[in-house]
């Protein structure tokens, strides 16, 4: 019967991180992976598991396979801080453990928790996350967002859902998305990509009309209304930094009036 490890990468995650370890507190072992921290996260892991390791932050994937390669079992449940194991789906996953599962991994529906509810609707839902897995067939890929665990073999889905509490509030929401668009743009401009007036006038309200309608968000009331107006942010955002990073300098011309001339590159 495989045992399971658990494993948590983290930086500042005080007020997160007993919730996420009580939650996962059943399985064979815990494995937390700190990146600095300058708050209190280090001495709450290290109330839950002996194996907490602390090191300069490489990145997602590289920190996340640091993590998967510190564990002693070759089962892997990656979960983040802000994430919860529900009874309901610690329960699938253990019986899945009482036998020798037939997938190289496994994916969960993630359901977030923001404005008051759980937001079960929109691109949000259900936001299947590939996180039980065997490490001798499966390891964590991508650049700089939109990391993800590729297995070589087969996926299943699990039934049971995941908890996510992405945001305190909408600031919080904010400066998530003003952080990943940044990321994301500059990760589609190492790849080729470029963005002009069609990207900004079609893709946005396109993400908009998919979230609010084909996906449901007039379901969740006002909730719905909001989180489909900034995924399509997002979207707007992603793009205009595109244009931005791909026909602007990055240097800041001299005030009107001051000496010397402005540099281009």
């Amino acid at each position: 019967m495989p045992k399971l490890s658990v494993t948590i990468i983290t930086r500042d995650e005080a007020a997160n991180l007993a919730a996420a370890l009580d939650s996962v507190a059943w399985a064979d072992e815990i494995v937390v992976v700190d990146s600095e921290s300058t708050d209190a996260t280090v001495d709450i892991a290290r109330r839950y598991t002996q194996k907490v390791l602390v090191r300069p932050w490489p990145g997602y994937v590289e920190q996340k396979n640091r993590a998967a390669a510190e564990a002693s079992h070759d089962w892997i449940l990656s979960l983040d801080a802000d994430e919860r194991v529900t009874p309901a789906l610690a329960a699938e996953i253990q019986g899945l453990m009482r036998g020798e599962p037939q997938a190289a991994g496994f994916r969960v529906p993630r359901v977030t928790f923001h404005l008051g509810r759980w937001i079960r609707s929109t691109d949000w839902y259900p936001d299947y996350q590939l996180r039980l897995y065997d490490r001798r067939r499966g390891t964590w890929t991508g650049k700089l967002v939109h990391e993800s665990v590729k297995v070589d073999g087969a996926v299943s889905d699990l039934s049971q859902d995941l908890q996510h509490f992405a945001y305190r509030n909408l600031s919080h929401h904010l400066q998530t998305i003003d952080r990943y668009t940044t990321l994301a743009a500059r990760q589609m401009r190492d790849e080729g990509r470029t963005a002009g007036w069609t990207d900004l006038a079609v893709h946005p309200p396109a993400a908009f009309l998919r979230n609010y309608v084909l996906r449901g968000g007039f379901r969740d009331g006002v909730p719905g209304l909001v989180v489909s107006t900034l995924n399509a942010t997002y979207v707007a955002l992603k793009f205009a930094k595109l244009w931005e990073l791909c026909t602007h300098s990055t240097s800041t011309p001299h005030a009107p009036g001051a000496a010397g001339s402005s540099k281009s590159s």
